[in-house]
């Protein structure tokens, strides 16, 4: 397995809307690539990682929730369903380390994908479940939790990273 390089924000990248997977794409390259998705994401340390966030522009997206990271998801061409309610969920992201804000998400949806061998199924999610796949599937269409926020908000956020950067470097 191989630690992947997570794209970070302002990175033009990030913007791409990610293309269907055919799944004649889903054969054992595939698969090795999702054992390294979940590795990067672990070792991040995070609970979801789209594949446009490490520079691969298809359509699927790795999530674990557990605590104990043994709950691994795996959503090929997700497709969000049904959706109710609302919920407010301060939200992170690897792509935009650091930063932490409120975002209104559903509070329960339903979402249609396929595994990575694969097979259709359907899952019902709510709570941080529901708030991660929300948030995963918008990195698939080049959006950002900090979309959500306001212009002002946004501009902060920008500085913030560039300040960090310059004193990283």
């Amino acid at each position: 397995m191989a630690k992947l390089t997570i794209l970070e924000f302002p990175d033009p990248r990030l913007r791409t809307v990610a293309r269907e997977i055919d799944p004649a794409e889903l054969d054992d390259g595939f698969r090795a690539h999702i054992a390294d998705m979940f590795e990067t994401m672990y070792d991040a340390p995070g609970i979801g990682l789209a594949a446009s966030q490490v520079d691969d522009h298809r359509r699927y997206m790795v999530i674990d929730v557990s605590e104990t990271r043994d709950e691994r998801l795996v959503f090929v061409n997700p497709r969000i369903v049904e959706r109710e309610g609302e919920q407010v969920c301060q939200e992170g992201c690897l792509s935009v380390p650091t930063i932490n804000a409120d975002v209104t998400r559903s509070e329960r949806i339903v979402v249609q994908a396929l595994d990575e061998h694969g097979t259709p199924f359907e899952l019902a999610a709510d709570g941080l479940l529901a708030v991660c796949i929300q948030h995963e599937m918008d990195h698939l269409l080049g959006k950002l939790f900090i979309d959500y926020l306001s212009p002002l908000k946004r501009d902060m956020v920008k500085r913030k990273l560039a300040k960090l950067r310059r004193s990283a470097a």
